[in-house]
Formats: C-alpha cells, sequence, structure tokens
C-alpha cells in the first residue's frame, strides 16, 4: 500500500474495478481545453472539480484547497485514484525535488491510462508546473472514467446514459427540459426535479418558481448536501451569473446525484423489459427493409454504371479525352465511394441483423431473389473490372495524343533555354578587359574563361537534343515543321561563332597571364604566411579573453600551467611576425625599382600589415590580465577545499554515528531485556541522547550553508551530502519515537488484557525465534510457523488452510503481507483473555429493557451514566418490529454494529 502520510500509516479503501470496456466516451477522448479560456468556465470547474475530488479524499482524511497546486507533487493524486478505484498504485517518490514529483505524477497518469484512457496532450511535467489547464483537463478525464463511464441507460452509456436518466426521471414535471448539461439546468428546477422524484419528502416543488433560480439552485445543493451526502460543487450565483454553465462541471454535479439515486432504477426495470423487446422486434423489421432498399438501390447503380465503363469510342483531341478522363475521376472520387460505403454497410447491416436475429431466437433473414450479399458482390466484382479496363485505355489515348504537343513543346522549351543561355556571350567573348588587369585579375579572367568553356562543352547536348527533336518533328509531318527548322539552323549556326570566339580569347589570357607573375609570387608567399600567423594571434586574443569555469584546485592549477606554456611561445612568435613583414617590404621595393604600380592591397588576403601589427600589441596587453585573473581564482579555490575539508570532516563523523545508533534501536527493539516499564525508560534516555547530539547537526548545517553560499556542487572528501544526514537523522528520530510508542502499546495491551511479563516475554520469545532476518514483522511462512509452535492446527490442509487465512484477515486486515509485533500481540491476548460479544452486550440491554425486544430513551437514561445514554440514543436505529412503541429503540442492530468491525 502506498504511503501518503509522514507518520508511515497505510490507508486502503475499497471500491469497484474498472469497467470490461476501456473504450469510453470516444467523443470525450479529445479534452476541449479552449473552453478554459472562459475564466466563468474555469470558475465553475475549479469549484466543482475541487468538491467532487473532496468528496472522496476525505475518506482517507485528507482534502485538497487549490486543484492545480495541491496534486503538484502527485502524492493526493495518486491518493485520489486509490480511493476512487480501490485498487493500489506503486509506491510514491519521497523527495521533494521536481524530478520527483514527476515520476509520481508519471505514476498517476500511467494507472490512468492502464483503465483505457487517452491522456491527449496532458504530460507530468503540466501538472507539476501547475499548468490549470492540463490539471482541469486531468481531472475531468478520471471523472469521465470513475464517475460517468459506467453509467448505462437502455443501451446508452456515459454522457447520453446521462442525459437519457435526467430525462426520463424529469419528464413529468413542468417547466423542466432537460436537453443538455449547461442552458437546462441553469433556472435550477431540473436538480430539484430529479431529488423530488426520489425523494418527494425533501422538496416542495410546487413551491418553486421558475423567475428565481437562484433559490431554486441554493434549494437544491442545500438539500443535496444535508440529506444525500452530496458536496456543493457550485454556487447558485455562478450559474445564474454565467450564459452558458460549464458542461463539465454539470455533468461531475449530476453523476452525484445519479450515484445517490443509482439503487432506485431497479423499479424502471421491470417495466423496460417488454419495451426492449418489442423494440428488438421493430429494429429487426427496420433492419429487414433497410437492406431490401438499398440491395434495391445498388443493383441499379451497378447496372446503369457498367455499360459507361465498357464504352472504348476514341476522341480526336486531347481535350476531349482529358474530359473523359476527368468524368472518370470524378466517379472515382464522388461517385464511387458513397456507393462503396453503401456496400459496407449492407453487408455490416445484413451480418447485423442476422447476428441479431440469432441471440434472440428468430429464424434467419432470407432477402428476396437476387438480392442477396453474394449476388451483390459478384455485381460489384463485374463493376471493377471494367473500371480497371476502361482507366487503362483512358490513359494509353492521352498518352498517345500527348507524343506530339510534347515533342513541340520539348523543343520550344529547350531552344528558349538554349537562346537564353547564349545571349551576351558573343559580346562577352570579344571583349579585352585582361589588358589592364592584374595577375589575379588575369588568375581570375582564366578560370572564369575555363569554367565558361566547361559550360560551353556541356550544352552541346542540347544543342545536339534540339536538332534530334526537330528531325523527329518532321519525321512524324508536325504541322509547324518549317519554324521549327528555322530555328533550329539559326543556333546551330550561333554555335560555331561562339567555338570561334572562345579559341581566340584563351589565348589573349594566357599571353598576359606571365607577365605578372614576379611580383604576384611575393604577395603569395606573404598571404601563406600571414593567414596562419593572423588566425594563431585571433585565437590568442579569444583564449586570453575566455572566461572560464572551475570547481576545483586542480582544474585552475592546470589553466595555469597552460597559460605559462602559451607565454613561452611569444618570442618565436616575434619573429615570425617579423619574418612576414620583411616579405611585404620586398615585394614593395621590387615594384618600386621597376615602376610597377600596385593596384590596391594584396589581392591572396585582407590581412595587412598594419593589422599584424594591431593585434600583436593586443596579444601584449591581454597576457598580464589573464596572468591577474587565474591568480584570483586560485585564491577563490583554495578557500573553497578549505570549506570542504571542514564539511567532510564534520560529516564523516555525524554519518557513521547516526548508522550506528540506527544499529542500536534494532537491537534493543529485538531484544527487549527486563520488564516492559524497564523497556519504555531506558528507550526514552536513549532518545534523549540523542537529542542531545542535535548542536553537531546544527554545526553541520552552518557548513553546508558556507559551502551553498560558495556555490561548491561536490566534495571528494566525503561520501556523505547534507541532505543524506538531514533523512538520517530523521529517519533516526522517527524509530526511536516509533519503537517507544511499540512498548506503549504493549504496556496498554497487557493491561487491558491482564496479560503477566511472563506472558509478554514468551509471545516475544516466540516472535524473535521466527523472525529471522530480525525486522520486527514476519512473514505468512513465518507466522504460520510461529502458530504451529504455539499449539496450533494450521498445517497444510484444506481445514488448516482455511484456519490459517481466517487468522491472516485478523493480524493483517489489509493484506500487507507482514504481521507486526502489535498485531501479533494483540491476536495471542484476544485468544488467552475473555473478551466481550455482541450477544452478551444485547443480553445486558434486554435487562435493561424488562426483557423487551426494544429500549426507550428514558430507560436508558434511567439506567446508564449521561454522556453514554446519550450516546446510544443518538446512534440507536427506530425499532421496526410489530410490538413496537412510540419511541422505541433497536438496541439489537446497535450491539451488533458495535462488534461489526471487530468481527471482520
Amino acid at each position: 500500500m502506498v504511503d501518503y502520510h509522514s507518520a508511515g500509516q497505510p490507508y486502503a479503501y475499497g471500491g469497484n474495478g474498472p469497467g470490461p470496456n476501456g473504450d469510453y466516451m470516444a467523443q470525450e477522448d479529445d479534452w476541449d481545453r479552449d473552453l478554459l479560456l472562459d475564466p466563468a468556465w474555469e470558475k465553475q470547474q475549479r469549484k466543482t472539480f475541487t468538491a467532487w475530488c473532496n468528496s472522496h479524499l476525505r475518506k482517507a482524511g485528507t482534502q485538497i484547497e487549490n486543484i492545480d497546486e495541491d496534486f503538484r507533487d502527485g502524492l493526493k493524486l495518486m491518493l485520489l485514484l486509490e480511493v476512487i478505484s480501490g485498487e493500489r498504485l506503486p509506491k510514491p517518490e519521497r523527495g521533494k525535488m521536481r524530478v520527483h514529483k514527476i515520476n509520481n505524477v508519471n505514476k498517476a497518469l500511467d494507472f490512468i491510462a492502464s483503465k483505457g484512457v487517452k491522456l491527449v496532450s496532458i504530460g507530468a511535467e503540466e501538472i507539476v508546473d501547475g499548468n490549470a489547464k492540463m490539471t482541469l483537463g486531468m481531472i475531468w478525464t478520471i471523472i469521465l472514467r470513475f464517475a460517468i463511464q459506467d453509467i448505462s441507460v437502455e443501451e446508452t452509456s456515459a454522457k447520453e446514459g446521462l442525459l437519457l436518466w435526467c430525462q426520463r426521471k424529469t419528464a413529468p414535471y413542468k417547466n423542466v427540459n432537460v436537453q443538455n448539461f449547461h442552458i437546462s439546468w441553469k433556472d435550477g428546477l431540473a436538480f430539484n426535479a430529479l431529488i423530488h422524484r426520489h425523494r418527494p419528502e425533501l422538496i416542495e416543488y410546487d413551491k418553486l418558481r421558475k423567475d428565481d433560480p437562484v433559490t431554486n439552485l441554493n434549494n437544491a445543493f442545500e438539500v443535496a448536501e444535508k440529506y444525500l451526502d452530496i458536496p456543493k460543487m457550485l454556487d447558485a450565483e455562478d450559474i445564474v451569473g454565467t450564459l452558458r454553465p460549464d458542461e463539465k462541471a454539470i455533468m461531475t454535479y449530476v453523476s452525484c446525484f445519479y450515484h445517490a439515486f443509482s439503487g432506485a432504477q431497479k423499479a424502471e426495470t421491470a417495466a423496460n423489459r417488454i419495451c426492449k423487446v418489442l423494440a428488438v422486434n421493430q429494429e429487426n423489421e427496420h433492419l429487414m427493409e433497410d437492406y431490401e432498399k438499398l440491395a434495391s438501390d445498388l443493383l441499379e447503380w451497378i447496372k446503369r454504371t457498367i455499360p459507361w465503363l465498357e464504352d472504348r469510342s476514341p476522341q480526336k483531341t486531347i481535350q476531349e479525352m482529358q474530359q473523359k478522363l476527368e468524368d472518370f475521376r470524378d466517379y472515382r472520387r464522388i461517385h464511387k465511394p458513397p456507393k462503396v460505403q453503401e456496400k459496407c454497410q449492407l453487408e455490416i447491416n445484413f451480418n447485423t441483423l442476422q447476428t441479431k436475429l440469432r441471440l434472440s431466437n428468430r429464424p434467419a433473414f432470407m432477402p428476396s431473389e437476387g438480392k442477396m450479399v453474394s449476388d451483390i458482390n459478384n455485381g460489384w466484382q463485374h463493376l471493377e473490372q471494367a473500371e480497371k479496363g476502361y482507366e487503362e485505355w483512358l490513359l494509353n489515348e492521352i498518352r498517345r495524343l500527348e507524343r506530339l504537343d510534347h515533342l513541340a513543346e520539348k523543343f520550344r522549351q529547350k531552344a528558349s533555354i538554349h537562346e537564353s543561355w547564349t545571349e551576351g556571350k558573343e559580346a562577352m567573348l570579344k571583349q579585352k578587359d585582361y589588358e589592364t588587369a592584374t595577375l589575379s585579375d588575369i588568375k581570375a579572367l582564366i578560370r572564369k574563361h575555363e569554367a565558361f568553356e566547361s559550360d560551353l562543352a556541356a550544352h552541346q547536348d542540347r544543342v545536339e537534343q534540339i536538332a534530334a527533336i526537330a528531325q523527329e518533328l518532321n519525321e512524324l509531318d508536325y504541322y509547324d515543321s518549317p519554324s521549327v527548322n528555322a530555328r533550329c539552323q539559326k543556333i546551330c549556326d550561333q554555335w560555331d561563332v561562339l567555338g570561334s570566339l572562345t579559341h581566340s580569347r584563351r589565348e589573349a589570357l594566357e599571353k598576359t597571364e606571365k607577365q605578372l607573375e614576379t611580383i604576384d609570387e611575393l604577395h603569395l608567399e606573404y598571404a601563406k604566411r600571414a593567414a596562419p600567423f593572423n588566425n594563431w594571434m585571433e585565437s590568442a586574443m579569444e583564449d586570453l579573453q575566455d572566461m572560464f569555469i572551475v570547481h576545483t584546485i586542480e582544474e585552475i592549477e592546470g589553466l595555469i600551467a597552460a597559460h605559462d606554456q602559451f607565454k613561452s611561445t611569444l618570442p618565436d612568435a616575434d619573429k615570425e611576425r617579423e619574418a612576414i613583414l620583411g616579405i611585404q617590404r620586398e615585394a614593395q621595393r621590387i615594384a618600386d625599382f621597376n615602376s610597377i604600380k600596385l593596384s590596391g592591397n594584396n589581392p591572396y588576403t585582407s590581412v595587412t600589415p598594419q593589422i599584424i601589427n594591431s593585434k600583436w600589441e593586443r596579444v601584449q596587453q591581454l597576457v598580464p590580465k589573464r596572468d591577474h585573473a587565474l591568480l584570483d581564482e586560485q585564491s577563490k579555490q583554495q578557500s573553497n577545499e578549505h570549506l570542504r575539508r571542514q564539511f567532510a570532516s564534520q560529516a564523516n563523523i555525524v554519518g557513521p554515528w547516526i548508522q550506528t545508533k540506527m544499529e542500536e534501536i534494532g537491537r534493543i527493539s529485538i531484544e527487549m531485556n527486563g520488564t516492559l516499564e524497564d523497556q519504555l525508560n531506558h528507550l526514552k534516555q536513549y532518545e534523549q541522547s540523542i537529542v542531545d547530539y542535535k548542536p553537531n547537526i546544527d554545526l553541520l548545517e552552518q557548513q553546508h550553508q558556507l559551502i551553498q553560499e560558495a556555490l561548491i556542487f561536490d566534495n571528494k572528501h566525503t561520501n556523505y551530502t547534507m541532505e543524506h544526514i538531514r533523512v538520517g537523522w530523521e529517519q533516526l528520530l522517527t524509530t526511536i519515537a516509533r519503537t517507544i510508542n511499540e512498548v506503549e502499546n504493549q504496556i496498554l495491551t497487557r493491561d487491558a488484557k491482564g496479560i503477566s511479563q511472563e506472558q509478554m516475554q514468551e509471545f516475544r520469545a516466540s516472535f524473535n525465534h521466527f523472525d529471522k532476518d530480525h525486522g520486527g514483522s514476519l512473514g505468512p511462512e513465518e507466522f504460520k510457523a510461529c502458530l504451529i509452535s504455539l499449539g496450533y492446527d494450521v498445517e497444510n490442509d484444506r481445514q488448516g488452510d482455511a484456519e490459517f487465512n481466517r487468522i491472516m484477515s485478523v493480524v493483517d486486515p489489509n493484506n500487507s503481507g507482514i504481521v507486526t509485533f502489535q498485531a501479533f500481540i494483540d491476536f495471542m491476548s484476544r485468544e488467552t483473555t475473555d473478551t466481550d460479544t455482541a450477544d452478551q452486550v444485547i443480553a445486558s440491554f434486554k435487562v435493561l429493557a424488562g426483557d423487551k425486544n426494544y429500549i426507550t430513551a428514558e430507560e436508558l437514561r434511567r439506567e446508564l451514566p449521561p454522556d453514554q445514554a446519550e450516546y446510544c440514543i443518538a446512534r440507536m436505529a427506530p425499532y421496526q418490529g410489530p410490538d413496537a412503541a412510540p419511541g422505541a429503540l433497536d438496541y439489537k442492530s446497535f450491539s451488533t454494529a458495535l462488534y461489526g468491525e471487530s468481527d471482520l
């Protein structure tokens, strides 16, 4: 059983399990979250869902105040599901971290999903984050599954069944017309009508007025809360003040009325049985008529359609054939799908009809001649064969007519592409831009010309394709062949001119290239060495300015060592800088000597000497700044290391001390030497010694606070965290308190049952002997062995198993699978001491009543102390026997009830 309470007390609740059908209320699966945008509806849902949840949670002694906050850790959500389902969920996680809450909520969602519920767009993270829309949606899904799904009225279920139930119950009442779960309930009359139908003594319906909805609603809600145990889920003002009350809130409220009055429906069952039988007959006759009509219509349509599909008359133009194809597509897309559905529905209706007839012991249905399902399938097969051949013929005809149009269009397209490509190419090949170009410009022009030559060669295939298409069009006698031939000839002539100009331009470019190579070689050498050096300086500046985050002294010392290694490379870097600048000066000297005018900067790089010098100065400035930053961080990490060692030293003492005390308590609880009073005094002294150790925990908390303030996240000097220490300390206090409580309970049991000290020691010795793991409890097999040792006949036979199961139901009523020592003591004391029984109490009441079968309030007040007399009067039911007198009370049922729970 899941532990939801700090004291570790389990709670088990009975209830019905899930229904056999997990697919319920399919129309409600996609919960309409957009409706929650209306604040009034959200307010109503919050009130209703909160009250509904509390009506179940109060069975477990708890409740919620804020529906989207109180379910965030998943604990009360899992408890709610256990209460309403009567089943146990997996044990929740006790931590308060986000991951623990998400895991708890996921366990609840998994349980809901296991009941066949689709959770659309509802995730654990949204519930943990307090998302109001998702939380209300999840609660609505739970309400649907556990409060509304199983509602069934005349073969309708869930929402439709609940609405039909309301309509049937309120039909005789004036001014009530239930058509939905919003507007129909706004004036309050429907709520009052439901109550009056089942409990007429609670409502004076004729005095209610339709124009006073607030009074009507308050009257119904107050009566339901007072007499029907239905909590008030909405305020009358919320419903009246809203144009359209929230449907989900109303459905939830109304479902409570349904469950409260569900027992009253037995009277309607007999009245509906005859109607149901007649309805089956009428429905079967209706299905037969529908089948005959649907089969006739479908066969007639097949008969009309097949000749049209078998028509193979060719058309002269592609437009006409395309129209035929479009008509066929309309047939496939528009006309045929409904017939496919009709055919499917026909077969479904036929099978459904036969099944219903068979289940109701009626003879099988035999359709008219020629209208059997097999007749329709044969006609449908003929239709699809004609359809397949018709489509193939249409496509072949269209392909044939498209061929000529496609070739002509292909020629025009390729010719246009080629003409667009050649536009401006002759002018480009004739220009003399190389006469004023630099070497880099010349090389670029050569590469560009090489690319053009490759492009020219690639276009050779297109020219050949154009000529081939023109030839094919001539062979097929295309009507516009003259214009095609003229355009093809023009393209071929232009192609020859482009080839000649391309060859001439290449020779001119190669001649000019050789004249500028000498100076360019120096520029290239400069670029090759300047680029990596510039990248090195940029990387160095980036590294020197890079933010660093370290957590240990080793990490900062590693950074300092890397920085020292970097500084050792600076002299070599300065030599490389001087060499690179020397290359640039040499290139300028040669240009000046030969009166060459260099056009702009180095064409191979944008890294100028000015840039190199500027970045070098920046590196020189950043080095000392980095030195200071690393030294400051080193000092900080040394301080953090001191805090780690200080905390670890204390934690390594406190942690083992707590573990030792836990083990000692375990030994004490098992051994239990001396009288129970001696044991109790010894345990309380032991408890005080633990409390006196609290300053050590406080000191550790102070040290932990310093670590948190310093943002220290790990500590290699200890395996203990503050959370471990806190949990261990809390468990230690809880364990000693629980052990003391067990001894106090044993004293109460001993004194109440008159058990001697020797008997208690004998019970403890027997229990400890079979408690092999010293866990303070016995498993079923260990407990059976203990009983056998005490003389109980619980051997492995039918009679012994029955006796053992009876005893187990007494000592383990919650089916937890274990027997505690307290339960063992209670059982043994019950077996060895005399106790009162219900029969004895009934006999005593009979004496007070003067041998009558009932007793009066006056007799109770005369014979019993005042407080006990009033206790009996308040709880005794009126006596219903034939000899009853005015004010007679039933003392027999009262006495039986006193022992009912113990007997279980």
